[in-house]
């Protein structure tokens, strides 16, 4: 965990979900901004290792919320198609947050997400309740988007 990265002293929430497509292909789902505003959000910027991209999460929308403004996202490390990992900036006086994303070949076929994210200090909780179902839910919208099924309902998770 980074120095100075506002989190609970080593709690990192941790999910993996496997889906049935290769690297290359889960790697532009959560990397080109058309992808990823399927399931998440939108990016705009020159991402890569040490830059960054704006990024306005959209799904919000999908569960009763608003778009929310757009963030600056910091790339870490961009080493495709194996890992991302990336910091956010704290909004509205809160702390920054860290987010690591790791795909791990099943076969020619398959593909292992795992998601880490240190917990940040101002969290109203430690991993589980609505960070872990918000987690999942993000997820399961992504495995939709590749399926190109109905996106789950944020009621099923809160």
């Amino acid at each position: 965990m980074p120095a100075g990265c506002g989190c609970h002293a080593g709690v990192v929430l941790e999910l993996t979900q496997d889906y049935p497509v290769a690297p290359a292909v889960l790697w532009a789902e959560v990397t080109e901004s058309e992808r990823l505003s399927r399931w998440f959000g939108r990016t705009t910027g020159g991402g890569g290792t040490g830059g960054s991209v704006e990024l306005v999460v959209t799904a919000e929308v999908d569960a009763g919320g608003v778009e929310d403004e757009a963030v600056t996202v910091d790339v870490l490390e961009c080493t495709a198609p194996e890992r991302l990992s990336v910091a956010f900036a704290g909004g509205g006086g809160g702390a920054g947050w860290q987010l690591t994303v790791d795909l791990v070949p099943l076969g020619e076929t398959a593909t292992r997400l795992t998601l880490r994210q240190p917990v940040p200090e101002d969290a109203d909780e430690e991993p589980g309740g609505d960070l872990v179902a918000g987690w999942r839910w993000y997820l399961d919208r992504l495995a939709a988007s590749l399926a190109g099924t109905a996106m789950p309902d944020w009621s099923d998770y809160s």
